[in-house]
């Protein structure tokens, strides 16, 4: 009996200890080799160069500010000065039929319209004479750059007596006259001269 009794307890203890082993020889928890290698990282796209951009933030200068930006030594008040010489030069010689003055100061398209008038006048022999009864005023208008080109509009205003003779004798008139005379020059051309390149009729 104690024979059979000590085998029973030792085949109990054996599979006491067996389970044992199966539950304590386990993990338990996360174990450090347990933790999710960290993947090698994927090759970034490469982002692309930043392209400099302009110093006005890409935005596009237009008027005065671009034609100082292609021409920084244009002068709004050197410029108006200069046109109004060119004013009173361009309305006497029209006066005095100065074909060579006014091909040097205006276009091809203004000239063209102005030596018809001119030969016109000439065709009816009649002369004219022209003088400014005060300094005419000249005020800057508009301000545009196209392509390399630079055109200015100015406002002139201006007293003239002209004084008409022809075969019935002289007429004087004293007017008053409003025009917006654009001018224009090429920024990549050395020369610093500006040409007339319209003239229109102006609310005075």
């Amino acid at each position: 009996m104690p024979l059979l009794e000590l085998i029973i307890f030792a085949a109990l203890a054996a599979v006491v200890l067996y389970q044992l082993y199966s539950v304590l020889g386990r993990r338990v928890g996360r174990q450090p080799e347990d933790q999710p290698q960290p993947e090698a990282a994927a090759p970034q796209a490469r982002a692309p160069e930043r392209v400099l951009e302009p110093a006005e933030d890409g935005v596009a200068l237009t008027g005065l500010a671009a034609v100082r930006a292609r021409d920084p030594s244009f002068d709004v008040g050197h410029f108006l000065h200069g046109a109004k010489g060119a004013y009173e030069m361009t309305v006497r010689a029209f006066a005095d039929g100065d074909r060579q003055t006014l091909r040097n100061l205006l276009s091809d398209e203004v000239y063209g319209s102005f030596e018809a008038a001119i030969t016109a006048r000439e065709a009816d022999n009649r002369t004219e004479t022209v003088e400014f009864l005060h300094p005419p005023r000249a005020d800057m208008e508009k301000v545009e750059l196209v392509g390399d080109r630079a055109q200015v509009t100015v406002r002139f205003l201006a007293e003239l007596r002209s004084r008409t003779r022809d075969a019935s004798g002289e007429a004087v008139d004293d007017r008053r006259t409003a025009e917006l005379w654009t001018f224009e020059r090429n920024l990549k051309s050395r020369d610093p001269n500006w040409t007339l390149t319209h003239v229109a009729p102006a609310e005075a």
